[in-house]
């Protein structure tokens, strides 16, 4: 179905989208669906974008359009733009906190365990390689929308487990400002 409404995809699209239209959720029929824009940049099917200034995730769909997801990026001085590549797809995984992070906050734990109420990852967890950086689920859904990470982007959980269904291990992932 079209809608004939303005929103703004931000580094994606210069103009306003004039139009978008909606997708069903891979695996959430009783959540509301997904819009489908149409994107400014050529992209292949199957890859990830992420927009830092609009705070916005597209999965690309043939016909240069993508699913839009909200999520929260890198603060300022954490981002990182160019194309890595989607390494490993993991359900709600341990997390064990960067170097960088445990410098910021030595008290961390080592490892925390999947499902635990402080883990950051969240109910899925896709990581980007090299690095280690992830798109990941939140257990701070009020970060989303805003710079909040270390690099890492965080979407809804039910915003995850919908791309992580979608995604492949090996496709592309290209943040721009």
């Amino acid at each position: 179905m079209l809608l004939s409404r303005r929103a703004v995809v931000g580094a994606l699209a210069a103009t306003p989208v004039v139009g978008f239209s909606t997708i069903a959720r891979a695996n959430a029929p009783n959540l509301p669906p997904l819009r489908v824009v149409p994107l400014k940049n050529k992209y292949d099917p199957g890859s990830v974008v992420v927009s830092t200034s609009a705070a916005k995730l597209y999965f690309v769909l043939p016909g240069n359009k993508g699913i839009e997801y909200p999520v929260a990026v890198g603060r300022p001085e954490k981002q990182w733009f160019g194309q890595l590549t989607i390494s490993g797809k993991h359900v709600r995984p341990a997390w064990s906190p960067p170097e960088e992070i445990r410098r910021d906050n030595p008290r961390l734990p080592d490892v925390i365990p999947s499902g635990a109420s402080n883990n950051p990852m969240g109910e899925r967890a896709l990581t980007i390689s090299p690095g280690e950086y992830a798109v990941h689920g939140t257990n701070r859904p009020d970060s989303i929308g805003r710079p909040a990470s270390y690099g890492c982007i965080r979407m809804h959980n039910h915003d995850i487990i919908d791309l992580f269904e979608r995604v492949s291990i090996g496709s592309p992932i290209i943040s721009v400002k």
